[in-house]
């Protein structure tokens, strides 16, 4: 039986604390063959990670994917932009909400999905101080009560 998260390789767990998720979507990612290697071997951080679309195109930027140690002198940038696959109805609602003020598109999580990497990217609004505190209020409030029902 495989568990759920088995072929997950990188979260960003930050992205829900900043953003207000209004919607995510799944995309493709085109890479090299040592890029590939790494993400497998969940070399990969998303933390600063946006998307980007220029010119009708889809581009994952300033996401970090360290070399492949057997590499050698074919091995890629590891802050390179990476063209994402996405299906022009899907580029052109992402562009619309790129237009909008305070909102983001930011990569989610990036799985191995089939054999190929997949990344979940979401788009969402920027949280204000207060509301990253209303956030972390509530959760802690129902661990409190999770932890007191639990006899």
């Amino acid at each position: 039986m495989k568990r759920k998260n088995e072929n997950l390789v990188a979260q960003n767990k930050k992205a829900c604390h900043d953003y207000f998720i209004k919607e995510t979507l799944e995309a493709g990612i085109a890479l090299t063959g040592t890029e590939i290697k790494s993400v497998r071997a969940r070399r990969i951080n998303l933390r600063d990670g946006y998307v980007q679309i220029i010119n009708g195109s889809a581009f994952l930027e300033n996401v970090h994917i360290s070399e492949y140690k057997e590499g050698n002198r074919y091995n890629h940038e590891p802050l390179r932009s990476r063209r994402l696959l996405l299906h022009k109805k899907e580029i052109r609602r992402l562009t619309k909400a790129q237009a909008e003020r305070g909102i983001a598109i930011i990569p989610l999580k990036v799985y191995i999905k089939h054999g190929f990497a997949k990344v979940l990217i979401g788009v969402g609004q920027g949280k204000k101080q207060y509301d990253k505190r209303r956030t972390i209020k509530k959760r802690d409030q129902e661990r409190e009560l999770r932890r007191k029902y639990k006899v």
